[in-house]
């Protein structure tokens, strides 16, 4: 099939999912159904709006429930959730990190924020996370198993931890993953920014990692304005991520006596009471997202050159950005179908930039990463607001394929 063949293909099949409209469909817009402003009411009717109120202590509550995670922290925004995670985990200046090449930068500036290194992981085409497999081959070559941890024989650092990314919204093969944590003593931090409402065999993300952080970020399937979240089954790792959230302030009435360089990331109740409201509206949200993708993976079967990508057998994924995944042979289509759909008012993304091509992340030590150098050029994620799922896919059939 021809390159424009190709694009008018999917821009076909693309408008029999999405409603026929003057205005840009984008990426993805938050779903507020007017309960929000109740909450914001109430909290703005208390005059407790900055990080001290009763609806903060409610949003985590609300969301250890949901989760079944013991403790949540509520931070300002999710890349801080994510350093406080590193932090309380024990990551030190020079430490390695191993987190995955196709990650938003947030993960590896986390890294960086302690002082530790990005170690570059590959990424499997079956959940578009950290490929274990791969990872485990990698490790045997170039780990070095001691009484004190896990040390990189190359560059004779220290690798501390281990942060998979649920990419997507899809649950990366965490077993496995653990096990290599278990042999290799490295810390398991669950990278969970975009799966709020993924459960990987049958239990929700979050549970696997020694710590976890969460995101509620504007284009999340559930927003807080700005926000995250730290999520661990861990007493004492609970309590020290509080204190440090809180600028490392001891309890007085009155006093401000500080006992460690601590942080300024608690999340206002402002923030919370928003996210109270679209914490109760998830299981809807959770529906119209997975009537969306069912649609897009009706239009969408039997094309040739491209396929829509499904959550892994083992997982239940919120499908927080639809992706679109050209085969290698029709690569040479991706810019063209970028530039057209945005031309044409369907906003459409790539991948993000794999952290080794970015400038400041060009030197960190990685393993082979050509399936992620190949997907970075490959994927496209489609329009997923929450909204386009009631929808139906009553859009334009001008191509025959419905």
């Amino acid at each position: 099939m021809m390159k424009v063949q190709m694009v008018n293909d999917i821009l076909c099949r693309l408008r029999s999912v999405l409603p026929n409209t003057d205005t840009q469909i984008v990426l993805h817009e938050p779903d507020f159904d007017g309960s929000e402003c109740v909450f914001i009411k109430e909290c703005l009717d208390r005059r407790w709006v900055s990080s001290v109120g009763g609806f903060v202590e409610r949003f985590e509550a609300d969301l250890a429930l949901y989760t079944g995670v013991k403790h949540v922290i509520a931070t300002v925004n999710g890349t801080a959730a994510l350093h406080i995670c590193l932090l309380v985990a024990g990551v030190e200046p020079g430490d390695e990190v191993l987190v995955p090449a196709l990650t938003f930068v947030a993960t590896a500036n986390a890294v960086s924020y302690c002082g530790g290194i990005p170690h570059l992981v590959d990424c499997s085409e079956e959940t578009l996370g950290m490929d274990p497999t791969k990872l485990e081959s990698y490790l045997q070559d170039v780990a070095e198993i001691r009484p004190d941890g896990c040390w990189n024989r190359m560059s004779g650092r220290r690798v501390k931890a281990l942060v998979p990314i649920h990419t997507f919204g899809h649950p990366v093969d965490l077993d496995p993953l653990a096990e290599l944590c278990r042999r290799y003593k490295l810390q398991l931090i669950e990278d969970a920014a975009e799966a709020l409402g993924s459960f990987y065999k049958g239990r929700h993300t979050g549970n696997w990692g020694k710590l976890s952080a969460l995101s509620f970020n504007g284009n999340k399937i559930v927003t807080t304005g700005g926000g995250g979240a730290i999520l661990t089954n861990d007493d004492e790792l609970a309590r020290m991520a509080r204190h440090l959230t809180t600028v490392a302030k001891l309890p007085h009435p009155w006093k401000f006596v500080h006992d460690q360089i601590g942080y300024n990331y608690r999340m206002p109740n402002l923030n919370a009471a928003l996210g109270i409201a679209q914490l109760q509206r998830l299981p809807d949200l959770l529906r119209l997202k997975r009537e969306l993708a069912s649609a897009y993976h009706k239009a969408f079967d039997g094309a040739q050159g491209y396929r829509c990508f499904k959550e892994p057998p083992f997982a239940r994924s919120n499908y927080w950005l639809n992706a679109l995944i050209l085969d290698e042979s029709f690569a040479d289509c991706f810019d063209e179908l970028l530039e057209r759909t945005n031309r044409e008012g369907i906003m459409t993304r790539p991948f993000w930039t794999p952290l080794h091509q970015l400038e400041m992340y060009k030197h960190c030590p990685r393993m082979d990463l050509s399936v992620a150098e190949s997907l970075a050029v490959r994927t496209v994620n489609l329009p997923s607001s929450s909204f386009l799922g009631g929808y139906h896919g009553e859009g334009q059939d001008l191509c025959g394929h419905r």
